[in-house]
Protein backbone atom coordinates (compact mmCIF):
# COMPACT_ATOMS: atom_id res chain seq x y z
CA UNK A 1 0.00 0.00 0.00
CA UNK A 2 1.61 3.20 -1.20
CA UNK A 3 1.28 6.14 1.20
CA UNK A 4 1.81 9.86 0.69
CA UNK A 5 2.63 11.55 4.01
CA UNK A 6 2.07 15.32 4.08
CA UNK A 7 3.90 17.38 6.71
CA UNK A 8 6.50 14.67 7.10
CA UNK A 9 8.89 16.56 9.40
CA UNK A 10 6.27 17.35 12.03
CA UNK A 11 5.98 15.84 15.49
CA UNK A 12 3.27 13.28 14.67
CA UNK A 13 4.41 12.60 11.12
CA UNK A 14 7.92 11.72 12.28
CA UNK A 15 6.51 8.87 14.36
CA UNK A 16 4.08 7.82 11.63
CA UNK A 17 6.99 7.63 9.21
CA UNK A 18 8.83 5.32 11.60
CA UNK A 19 6.01 2.74 11.58
CA UNK A 20 5.19 2.72 7.85
CA UNK A 21 7.07 0.60 5.31
CA UNK A 22 9.81 2.92 4.04
CA UNK A 23 9.75 1.54 0.50
CA UNK A 24 6.05 2.26 0.11
CA UNK A 25 5.97 5.69 1.76
CA UNK A 26 6.54 9.08 0.15
CA UNK A 27 7.26 11.67 2.85
CA UNK A 28 6.82 15.32 1.88
CA UNK A 29 7.74 18.09 4.30
CA UNK A 30 6.11 21.51 4.40
CA UNK A 31 9.10 22.88 2.51
CA UNK A 32 8.54 20.31 -0.23
CA UNK A 33 4.76 20.65 -0.37
CA UNK A 34 2.58 23.50 0.87
CA UNK A 35 -0.75 21.88 1.64
CA UNK A 36 -2.49 25.16 0.76
CA UNK A 37 -1.11 25.08 -2.80
CA UNK A 38 -3.82 23.13 -4.58
CA UNK A 39 -1.88 22.81 -7.82
CA UNK A 40 1.17 21.42 -6.04
CA UNK A 41 -0.92 19.00 -4.00
CA UNK A 42 -2.72 17.74 -7.11
CA UNK A 43 0.60 17.25 -8.90
CA UNK A 44 2.02 15.32 -5.94
CA UNK A 45 -0.98 12.97 -5.83
CA UNK A 46 -0.96 12.49 -9.60
CA UNK A 47 2.81 11.87 -9.63
CA UNK A 48 3.04 9.42 -6.75
CA UNK A 49 -0.37 7.73 -7.19
CA UNK A 50 -0.77 6.74 -3.54
CA UNK A 51 -3.39 4.41 -2.14
CA UNK A 52 -3.48 6.48 1.05
CA UNK A 53 -2.81 10.17 1.77
CA UNK A 54 -2.02 11.02 5.39
CA UNK A 55 -2.36 14.71 6.15
CA UNK A 56 -0.63 15.87 9.35
CA UNK A 57 -0.40 19.54 8.35
CA UNK A 58 -2.20 21.94 10.66
CA UNK A 59 -2.11 25.49 11.92
CA UNK A 60 -2.25 24.75 15.64
CA UNK A 61 -1.11 27.92 17.38
CA UNK A 62 -4.36 28.16 19.30
CA UNK A 63 -3.97 31.66 20.71
CA UNK A 64 -2.54 33.11 17.50
CA UNK A 65 -5.63 31.86 15.65
CA UNK A 66 -7.78 34.31 17.60
CA UNK A 67 -6.11 37.25 15.83
CA UNK A 68 -4.84 35.70 12.59
CA UNK A 69 -8.14 34.15 11.57
CA UNK A 70 -7.48 33.67 7.86
CA UNK A 71 -4.49 31.34 8.12
CA UNK A 72 -6.11 28.64 10.30
CA UNK A 73 -9.04 28.35 7.88
CA UNK A 74 -6.67 28.17 4.90
CA UNK A 75 -4.68 25.30 6.44
CA UNK A 76 -7.23 23.54 8.64
CA UNK A 77 -10.30 23.83 6.42
CA UNK A 78 -9.83 24.91 2.78
CA UNK A 79 -6.69 22.85 2.21
CA UNK A 80 -8.48 19.86 3.74
CA UNK A 81 -11.43 20.46 1.41
CA UNK A 82 -9.07 20.28 -1.56
CA UNK A 83 -7.49 17.08 -0.27
CA UNK A 84 -10.93 15.55 0.22
CA UNK A 85 -11.94 16.44 -3.32
CA UNK A 86 -8.73 14.94 -4.72
CA UNK A 87 -9.15 11.81 -2.63
CA UNK A 88 -12.67 11.33 -3.99
CA UNK A 89 -11.66 12.05 -7.58
CA UNK A 90 -8.66 9.70 -7.53
CA UNK A 91 -10.20 7.04 -5.27
CA UNK A 92 -7.60 7.53 -2.55
CA UNK A 93 -8.07 6.89 1.17
CA UNK A 94 -7.61 10.09 3.21
CA UNK A 95 -6.31 10.10 6.77
CA UNK A 96 -6.79 13.42 8.53
CA UNK A 97 -6.36 14.55 12.14
CA UNK A 98 -8.59 16.73 14.26
CA UNK A 99 -8.73 17.78 17.89
CA UNK A 100 -10.59 17.61 21.17
CA UNK A 101 -10.97 21.40 20.85
CA UNK A 102 -13.98 20.83 18.59
CA UNK A 103 -15.89 20.24 21.85
CA UNK A 104 -17.13 22.82 24.34
CA UNK A 105 -16.25 20.81 27.44
CA UNK A 106 -19.74 21.28 28.86
CA UNK A 107 -20.65 17.56 28.82
CA UNK A 108 -18.59 16.84 31.93
CA UNK A 109 -17.77 13.27 30.93
CA UNK A 110 -15.94 11.57 28.08
CA UNK A 111 -17.03 12.53 24.58
CA UNK A 112 -18.04 9.86 22.07
CA UNK A 113 -17.62 10.24 18.33
CA UNK A 114 -21.30 11.02 17.80
CA UNK A 115 -21.52 13.75 20.46
CA UNK A 116 -22.34 17.19 19.12
CA UNK A 117 -19.31 19.47 18.76
CA UNK A 118 -19.28 23.04 20.01
CA UNK A 119 -15.86 24.67 19.64
CA UNK A 120 -14.96 27.68 21.77
CA UNK A 121 -12.05 29.03 19.72
CA UNK A 122 -11.18 30.02 16.17
CA UNK A 123 -8.78 27.07 16.07
CA UNK A 124 -11.54 24.67 17.11
CA UNK A 125 -13.95 26.09 14.53
CA UNK A 126 -11.35 25.80 11.75
CA UNK A 127 -10.61 22.18 12.63
CA UNK A 128 -14.32 21.34 12.77
CA UNK A 129 -14.79 22.91 9.33
CA UNK A 130 -12.04 20.62 8.03
CA UNK A 131 -13.83 17.64 9.57
CA UNK A 132 -17.05 18.50 7.78
CA UNK A 133 -15.27 18.73 4.43
CA UNK A 134 -13.75 15.27 4.93
CA UNK A 135 -17.02 13.69 6.04
CA UNK A 136 -19.04 15.36 3.29
CA UNK A 137 -16.71 14.96 0.34
CA UNK A 138 -14.96 11.63 1.02
CA UNK A 139 -16.33 8.13 1.07
CA UNK A 140 -13.13 6.46 2.25
CA UNK A 141 -11.48 8.28 5.13
CA UNK A 142 -10.10 7.92 8.64
CA UNK A 143 -10.83 11.09 10.58
CA UNK A 144 -8.93 10.92 13.85
CA UNK A 145 -9.54 13.24 16.78
CA UNK A 146 -6.74 13.31 19.33
CA UNK A 147 -5.47 15.62 22.06
CA UNK A 148 -2.45 17.15 23.79
CA UNK A 149 0.16 15.68 21.46
CA UNK A 150 3.79 15.38 22.50
CA UNK A 151 6.54 13.46 20.74
CA UNK A 152 10.28 13.05 20.53
CA UNK A 153 10.50 15.16 17.38
CA UNK A 154 8.84 18.09 19.15
CA UNK A 155 6.18 20.35 17.68
CA UNK A 156 8.11 22.41 15.15
CA UNK A 157 5.57 25.21 15.07
CA UNK A 158 5.52 25.53 18.86
CA UNK A 159 9.22 25.24 19.67
CA UNK A 160 8.89 21.90 21.45
CA UNK A 161 5.94 20.41 23.32
CA UNK A 162 4.35 20.68 26.75
CA UNK A 163 6.70 18.14 28.34
CA UNK A 164 9.81 19.87 27.03
CA UNK A 165 8.45 23.27 28.02
CA UNK A 166 7.92 22.08 31.59
CA UNK A 167 11.42 20.60 31.78
CA UNK A 168 12.92 23.80 30.39
CA UNK A 169 11.06 25.95 32.91
CA UNK A 170 12.18 23.63 35.71
CA UNK A 171 15.82 24.11 34.70
CA UNK A 172 15.35 27.88 34.71
CA UNK A 173 14.07 27.84 38.27
CA UNK A 174 11.33 29.92 39.84
CA UNK A 175 7.63 29.13 40.24
CA UNK A 176 5.73 27.53 37.36
CA UNK A 177 2.04 28.33 36.83
CA UNK A 178 -0.08 25.65 35.15
CA UNK A 179 -3.84 25.61 34.60
CA UNK A 180 -5.75 23.17 36.77
CA UNK A 181 -9.26 23.55 35.29
CA UNK A 182 -8.66 22.01 31.86
CA UNK A 183 -8.87 18.21 31.74
CA UNK A 184 -8.02 16.08 28.72
CA UNK A 185 -5.93 13.03 27.75
CA UNK A 186 -2.39 14.01 26.67
CA UNK A 187 -1.23 11.67 23.93
CA UNK A 188 2.23 10.40 22.99
CA UNK A 189 2.64 10.56 19.21
CA UNK A 190 4.57 7.27 19.18
CA UNK A 191 1.48 5.50 20.54
CA UNK A 192 -0.89 7.35 18.22
CA UNK A 193 1.24 6.60 15.16
CA UNK A 194 1.24 2.87 15.84
CA UNK A 195 -2.53 2.83 16.23
CA UNK A 196 -3.02 4.83 13.02
CA UNK A 197 -0.98 2.22 11.14
CA UNK A 198 -3.20 -0.52 12.60
CA UNK A 199 -6.40 1.36 11.82
CA UNK A 200 -5.50 1.92 8.16
CA UNK A 201 -5.23 -1.85 7.71
CA UNK A 202 -8.76 -2.50 8.95
CA UNK A 203 -10.64 -0.88 6.08
CA UNK A 204 -13.20 0.33 8.64
CA UNK A 205 -13.51 3.95 7.59
CA UNK A 206 -14.98 6.72 9.67
CA UNK A 207 -14.46 9.00 12.65
CA UNK A 208 -12.29 7.86 15.54
CA UNK A 209 -11.15 9.24 18.88
CA UNK A 210 -7.60 8.04 19.54
CA UNK A 211 -5.90 9.20 22.73
CA UNK A 212 -3.88 7.74 25.56
CA UNK A 213 -6.22 6.45 28.23
CA UNK A 214 -7.42 8.36 31.26
CA UNK A 215 -8.12 11.99 32.18
CA UNK A 216 -5.75 14.51 33.74
CA UNK A 217 -5.48 18.25 34.17
CA UNK A 218 -2.49 20.08 32.74
CA UNK A 219 -1.42 20.84 36.31
CA UNK A 220 -1.46 17.17 37.29
CA UNK A 221 0.26 16.23 34.04
CA UNK A 222 3.05 18.72 34.83
CA UNK A 223 3.38 17.41 38.39
CA UNK A 224 3.73 13.89 37.01
CA UNK A 225 6.45 15.03 34.59
CA UNK A 226 8.45 16.48 37.47
CA UNK A 227 7.89 13.43 39.67
CA UNK A 228 9.06 11.03 36.95
CA UNK A 229 12.04 13.29 36.23
CA UNK A 230 12.84 13.46 39.96
CA UNK A 231 12.73 17.26 39.95
CA UNK A 232 11.80 19.42 42.92
CA UNK A 233 9.79 22.25 41.37
CA UNK A 234 7.64 25.06 42.72
CA UNK A 235 4.50 24.46 40.65
CA UNK A 236 1.36 26.47 41.27
CA UNK A 237 -2.16 25.63 40.01
CA UNK A 238 -4.06 28.51 38.41
CA UNK A 239 -7.41 28.90 36.70
CA UNK A 240 -7.73 29.51 32.98
CA UNK A 241 -8.88 33.03 33.78
CA UNK A 242 -5.81 33.68 35.92
CA UNK A 243 -3.53 32.25 33.23
CA UNK A 244 -5.03 34.65 30.71
CA UNK A 245 -4.62 32.75 27.44
CA UNK A 246 -6.10 34.49 24.40
CA UNK A 247 -8.29 31.57 23.27
CA UNK A 248 -10.88 29.73 25.32
CA UNK A 249 -10.24 26.02 25.87
CA UNK A 250 -12.76 23.35 26.88
CA UNK A 251 -12.72 22.62 30.61
CA UNK A 252 -13.28 18.88 29.98
CA UNK A 253 -12.30 17.40 26.63
CA UNK A 254 -11.57 13.79 27.49
CA UNK A 255 -12.62 11.53 24.61
CA UNK A 256 -13.82 7.93 24.83
CA UNK A 257 -12.17 5.74 22.19
CA UNK A 258 -15.43 3.90 21.51
CA UNK A 259 -15.17 3.46 17.74
CA UNK A 260 -11.62 2.20 18.06
CA UNK A 261 -12.83 -0.61 20.29
CA UNK A 262 -15.75 -1.31 17.94
CA UNK A 263 -13.21 -1.73 15.13
CA UNK A 264 -11.57 -4.49 17.18
CA UNK A 265 -8.51 -2.48 18.17
CA UNK A 266 -7.19 -2.07 21.68
CA UNK A 267 -7.10 1.39 23.26
CA UNK A 268 -3.82 3.18 23.84
CA UNK A 269 -2.04 2.66 27.15
CA UNK A 270 -2.74 4.98 30.11
CA UNK A 271 -1.25 8.45 29.83
CA UNK A 272 1.11 7.95 32.81
CA UNK A 273 2.70 4.90 31.18
CA UNK A 274 2.98 6.77 27.89
CA UNK A 275 4.65 9.74 29.56
CA UNK A 276 7.13 7.47 31.34
CA UNK A 277 7.90 5.81 27.99
CA UNK A 278 8.47 9.18 26.34
CA UNK A 279 10.86 10.31 29.07
CA UNK A 280 12.87 7.07 28.82
CA UNK A 281 13.36 7.63 25.10
CA UNK A 282 13.77 11.41 25.03
CA UNK A 283 15.66 11.81 28.30
CA UNK A 284 17.50 8.61 29.17
CA UNK A 285 19.70 10.66 31.48
CA UNK A 286 16.86 11.22 33.93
Amino acid sequence: MRTLLIGANGQLATDILSVLPSGDTVPLTHQQLDVCDYGAVRKAVETHRPDVVINTSAFHKVDVCEDETVRPFEVNALAVRNLALLAREMDVVLVHFSTDYVFSGAKGRAYNEDDAPGPLSVYGVSKLAGEYFVRTLCSRYYLIRTSGLYGVAGASGKGGNFVETMLRLARQGGPIRVVNDQTSSPTYTHDLAGKVAELIETGKYGLYHVTNSGPTSWYNFARTIFRLADLDVDIQPVTSEQFGARARRPAWSVMANRNLKRAGLSPLRPWRQALAGYLRVRHPEL
